[in-house]
């Protein structure tokens, strides 16, 4: 149901720095992983005819919403569970219908999820004459232990093929490894990464094990038998991740993605900018402009509810929420501080109504500021390499300071 909050008295500003995207969800795995807390069920046969019927059904809907002043996309990502267990023709389709709505930037990066194993690696042309431009592979490691330990059905030696497959099929490719697994070492992990940098394309993704409530590696947690690495031992690998990738030339451009400079993930940019989104598909979430404010839309999780919902009324929204001037300012600094180059200065001001040079007085900024955690000028605001490492820490402070500047002073008029 949705939910009624207080409306901002500004109107939404749109950047067309962020772009525009399309998320499509794909709820299904041959295998869920033991690390994903995603919205994720076992694969099972589809309708796909019924299933790019909703999806056309949705987008529809939030077309609709936008108004006339809906821009072109400049992204789309097919993401999951794993889409590259999507028929072809149903991926083609959803461009295609995307592109009758919205329309579609020539340059847009249009990107779908995969594994290396064989039978995907097998619908790696067959994707790209769909119209996809971009894959992202699921690696996730590059030794056979690791592998089984994250419950993959893939080995290491498929993961280079799928990769160099890959690189033959699509203008832009990337791929995802996971560290910070229990017992691994300093020196095994950056052993790993020059593995990787010797195969890498632009553009690689490198994240830190999270463990997440409702996990099966929770449940391990719990019992005793999974034990992950200590925080002093986190640090180190990030560092040294930072210190690798940055010496390969592909430094990191967010928390955990590093390219080259002319390769660096377009979709993805558009939630880090805090830009709009559609989401579709079962879980999905999206981020619109509509009636001139930032509204934040949640579709139905279960795959079937949804897909009949949207059949039957022509989406398959949860919630719909209209997010008030502080929640903008709060998601503004969760995704922006991500960035190496952090939040420009129009885009602070767009989104909060307050000038970076007045949260620069502001008492915690000054704290931070003298710890070398963050920059702050007239032109941005952006964690330094030390306050990267207590991002989650540093982003809470500047929210504290965020809400302490709105309490005196009133935003500037549009």
């Amino acid at each position: 149901m949705p939910v009624s909050v207080a409306l901002p008295n500004r109107p939404l500003a749109v950047d067309a720095d962020a772009g525009f995207g399309l998320y499509v969800h794909w709820p299904y795995c041959d295998r869920i992983c033991p690390y994903c807390d995603f919205n994720v069920r076992r694969a099972r046969p589809v309708d796909a005819a019924a299933w790019r019927a909703a999806f056309r059904a949705e987008m529809t809907h939030w077309h609709q919403r936008q108004g006339d002043r809906a821009p072109a996309l400049t992204s789309i990502y097919f993401g999951g569970g794993t889409p590259s267990l999507m028929a072809p023709d149903l991926i083609a389709g959803v461009i295609e219908d995307a592109a009758h709505l919205w329309g579609i930037a020539s340059d847009a990066e249009i990107t779908v999820e995969a594994n290396p194993t064989s039978s995907e690696v097998a619908r790696f042309a067959a994707f790209r004459t769909a119209g996809v431009n971009r894959l992202s592979l699921g690696i996730q490691a590059l030794d056979d232990s690791a592998l089984r330990f994250l419950g993959r059905d893939h080995s290491a030696t498929e993961a280079r093929q799928g990769l160099a497959r890959a690189a033959e099929v699509f203008e832009r490719t990337t791929f995802d490894l996971i560290y910070g697994r229990p017992d691994q070492t300093l020196a095994q992990w950056a052993d790993e990464l020059r593995t990787a940098l010797s195969i890498a394309p632009g553009h690689v993704s490198l994240y830190q094990l999270t463990i997440e409530t409702g996990t099966a590696f929770a449940a391990q947690q719990r019992r005793g038998t999974l034990v992950a690495p200590d925080e002093s031992v986190l640090a180190d690998l990030y560092d040294a991740t930072q210190e690798i990738m940055t010496a390969a030339g592909l430094p990191g451009y967010e928390v955990s993605n590093h390219a080259k400079p002319d390769d660096h993930g377009r979709h993805n940019l558009t939630y880090w900018r805090y830009g709009a989104y559609a989401g579709i598909g079962p879980g999905a979430h999206g981020r619109l402009a509509i009636d001139g404010r930032r509204v934040a839309t949640e579709t139905i999780r279960d795959p079937e509810a949804w897909r009949a919902a949207a059949l039957s009324k022509g989406h398959g929204a949860e919630q719909e929420t209209v997010l008030d001037a502080e929640a903008c300012g709060d998601e503004l600094l969760v995704t922006g501080m991500r960035l190496a180059n952090g939040i420009p200065a129009a885009r602070f001001a767009a989104v909060t109504g307050h000038a970076l040079a007045q949260l620069r007085e502001a008492p915690r900024m000054k704290e931070l500021r003298a710890e070398t955690l963050i920059t702050l000028d007239d032109d941005r605001l952006a964690a330094t390499s030390a306050g990267r490492r207590l991002l989650n820490a540093v982003i809470g402070e500047i929210a504290a300071d965020l809400s302490w500047l709105a309490d005196r002073t009133t935003p500037a008029p549009d």
